[in-house]
């Protein structure tokens, strides 16, 4: 473990390969899971500020779900999520002409369709996946959690490209915890990699 400031980050942060091979997953993050994603209590607000322009990006399950439950629903075991529809996919999910499950918030953020003040693009728990974050009393703990089977294609991709989990996900990381963090986290893993060589 790996402790930055009162972040607690797991070596396989620094140690595993990852990059997303959508041709390959087909964007499975989007569909496969207990809830949809964790949202921090402000994105709540975010998603009813963007939800028009992201409307027409989505199927038509997804808007149904939105307008009967919300932009946002509780969930017992993880709090405040996205809605899901039937398959379990997420209602902020859109599917392109190759099958491909994409966010739909990320698109419409992509097109110019949204500009919020801070640069918000999508739920943050979805840009840092497949990094869990954890928050405790003392600390945030940030866990490497890729889906088995469904994410094995990108362990393999980060493999062969020689691309560090923390390095695939510099922008989230700087995102959630400022660049100060991941220059120290990078820096830290530079200096470890030097001492096993």
């Amino acid at each position: 473990m790996i402790l930055i400031d009162d972040i607690i980050v797991s070596d396989e942060i620094i140690e595993e390969h990852f990059v997303c091979d959508l041709d390959k997953c087909k964007g499975g993050c989007c569909v496969d899971g207990d809830a949809g994603a964790p949202l921090e209590s402000e994105e709540r607000k975010y998603l009813e500020e963007v939800y028009k322009a992201v409307e027409p990006y989505l199927t038509e399950d997804g808007k149904n779900e939105i307008k009967k439950n919300g932009y946002s629903v509780y969930d017992d075991e993880f709090g405040w999520v996205t809605p899901t529809i039937r398959n379990g996919m997420c209602a902020y999910g859109t599917i392109d002409k190759n099958g491909t499950v994409k966010c739909g918030i990320e698109q419409a953020f992509y097109d110019g369709k949204i500009n919020l003040a801070n640069g918000w693009k999508k739920p943050i728990s979805c840009h840092l996946f497949p990094i869990r974050a954890k928050k405790t009393r003392a600390h945030q703990i940030l866990n490497y959690e890729p889906r088995p089977g469904l994410c094995d294609p990108a362990c393999k991709l980060g493999k062969s490209l020689k691309v560090p989990v923390y390095q695939f996900l510099k922008e989230p990381l700087i995102r959630k915890f400022g660049e100060e963090f991941f220059n120290s986290l990078s820096a830290t893993a530079k200096h470890l990699k030097g001492t096993e060589e």
